[in-house]
């Protein structure tokens, strides 16, 4: 049986391509946002440090500001996709096959330190905090993006009911309230905070994951059968698409 780290790995190394293409991935509000925030020079410093970057969408965002860009992920396949489009780009990357919560990087190495879409496999998430304050250089910065859970008990249980069965790498996706005390734990403290609508359309959600046909049928079951409140809170529509919500949180080290 395969550990959790191990699945996370294993599921999206064959995935990287369709996650580089993803527009959902590839672009929304929070990329608009960060981009804006680091045209009005808030982030200074040299160095930045993307954690779980995927296919590199982040990463080359920052790489427009800074002049050292690294690019962490547990996948071989997601840091190659990267590596090949910042050739493409012309953007130098550098890229590091590792997990969170296991950073092998010096202390105090980076002005900036990064994640978006991550966190939410992430089996650690007070040690990964840690470690991304430990790399981080003194006033340095931390930017989080993920899908937020809900505070309500029945949302949420549905939604991460719903994110297991697509995607068996899924952790969890924390609630605002959650985050803000994971954050404060780690020795981060709290700059902003800001949350946009994410609609998540049902065939391509279900076929970035290649959800076989058995958990599809269960995944349209269970947002057709959902209790009103849940469907509400969702804005679950017809064909099974829903709106969830990106939460970015920005810190700063204390």
């Amino acid at each position: 049986m395969s550990t959790h780290s191990q699945t996370v790995q294993q599921q999206f190394d064959p995935l990287a391509t369709m996650y580089l293409e993803s527009r959902v991935h590839a672009s929304g509000p929070d990329l608009d946002w960060v981009t804006t925030w680091l045209a009005r020079g808030e982030a200074p410093g040299d160095a930045a440090l993307d954690v779980g970057s995927g296919p590199g969408h982040l990463a080359f965002r920052l790489a427009g500001r800074f002049g050292r860009v690294c690019a962490v992920d547990p996948s071989g396949a997601m840091l190659a996709a990267a590596a090949a489009e910042s050739h493409r780009r012309q953007q130098p990357i550098l890229t590091c096959q590792a997990h969170a919560d296991a950073l092998p990087i010096p202390d105090a190495d980076f002005d900036l330190v990064a994640t978006r879409f991550s966190a939410h496999h992430w089996v650690d998430v007070p040690g990964a905090l840690r470690e991304m304050r430990r790399v981080a250089r003194p006033g340095g910065h931390l930017l989080l993006i993920d899908l937020l859970g809900d505070e309500s008990p029945l949302v949420d249980t549905h939604l991460q009911a719903i994110e297991l069965i697509r995607d068996p790498g899924h952790a969890r996706d924390l609630t605002v309230v959650e985050w803000q005390a994971a954050l404060r734990n780690a020795g981060w403290k709290s700059r902003e905070f800001h949350s946009w609508p994410v609609r998540l359309d049902f065939g391509s959600w279900v076929a970035r994951m290649r959800v076989p046909q058995k958990r599809e049928a269960l995944l349209r079951e269970m947002l057709a059968e959902a209790p009103a409140e849940v469907r509400q809170a969702l804005a679950v529509e017809a064909d099974g698409s829903f709106t969830a919500r990106i939460g970015l949180f920005l810190a700063q080290t204390e």
